[in-house]
């Protein structure tokens, strides 16, 4: 297993790939803080939101834990660019036909799958270690350009800190993961981004506006609370059971499918 995730690694460190999801990552962390500063800065309301994100009060942003809040608003357009980038490599090997050398290498498909994985595992535990600090860098200058008292923020930092990164983290990994299942079965990384995006951007919206009783509990929502750490409609606990079930079915259905479809089709 160590081998098929080194291998996968190797064949992952692409500069495009890299440079993308980095890049977008940074791009995004600084995009927030700043238009939170202009946006949460100048009113004492929760400011509307817009697709893929919300942005905390006033207050909240002040609190000891609103150094991370940038992480948390963003969380879901993270998680589009962590599912398009999970569907770029996935879909890659179909298209190149590199799937069928690597499969003669390592007939075992679930080691191999569970290898590519591990793999993108790990870069999405560096891409959410770079939001976090590019975060820490960004979000102070974006409150001084907004003239706001965040005397609290250096209150229990460390503990903040990891729990921001954890709570990304596994965000992350769960979009991930549906990029994964979206490109295994589609075999294509064009219609497993636009699924994604159109998800989050329109077709969520529209389930929340026509159906209020489940609004709280699509996948864009319970992720985007396990973002925040919970939220009053889904307390934390719940948002990272449903994460790991969203994870668990995603492995489950692309393990089957990646071992009973033929590779040569």
């Amino acid at each position: 297993m160590i081998n098929a995730v080194r291998s996968e690694l190797l064949r992952t460190r692409r500069k495009g790939v890299i440079l993308g999801w980095f890049g977008l990552t940074i791009l995004f962390t600084i995009m927030i803080n700043m238009v939170m500063a202009q946006v949460v800065g100048s009113s004492e309301t929760p400011p509307d939101g817009g697709p893929g994100v919300t942005f905390p009060t006033l207050g909240q942003w002040q609190a000891a834990d609103g150094i991370t809040a940038g992480l948390s608003s963003a969380a879901s357009m993270y998680g589009v660019v962590a599912l398009s980038f999970w569907a770029i490599v996935t879909a890659g090997d179909y298209s190149s036909g590199l799937i069928r050398l690597t499969a003669s290498a390592q007939p075992d498909r679930v080691r191999l799958l569970l290898g590519k994985v591990g793999a993108l595992t790990l870069w999405t535990a560096a891409v959410a270690t770079v939001a976090l600090v590019v975060n820490l860098g960004v979000a102070p200058a974006a409150a001084r350009s907004a003239d706001l008292d965040v005397s609290a923020w250096g209150q229990d930092a460390l503990p903040t800190l990891a729990g921001a990164w954890f709570n990304l983290f596994v965000t992350l990994f769960v979009w991930g993961v549906i990029g994964l299942v979206l490109a295994l079965v589609t075999r294509s990384a064009a219609i497993s981004i636009s699924v994604g995006v159109g998800y989050v951007l329109v077709v969520e919206a529209v389930i929340t506006a026509a159906l209020d009783t489940i609004a709280d509990w699509t996948p864009g929502a319970t992720l985007s609370a396990l973002a925040h750490g919970g939220t009053s409609s889904i307390p934390y606990g719940t948002a990272l059971a449903l994460g790991a079930l969203y994870t668990l079915l995603g492995l489950s259905v692309a393990l089957t499918v990646f071992k009973r479809r033929d590779i040569t089709d």
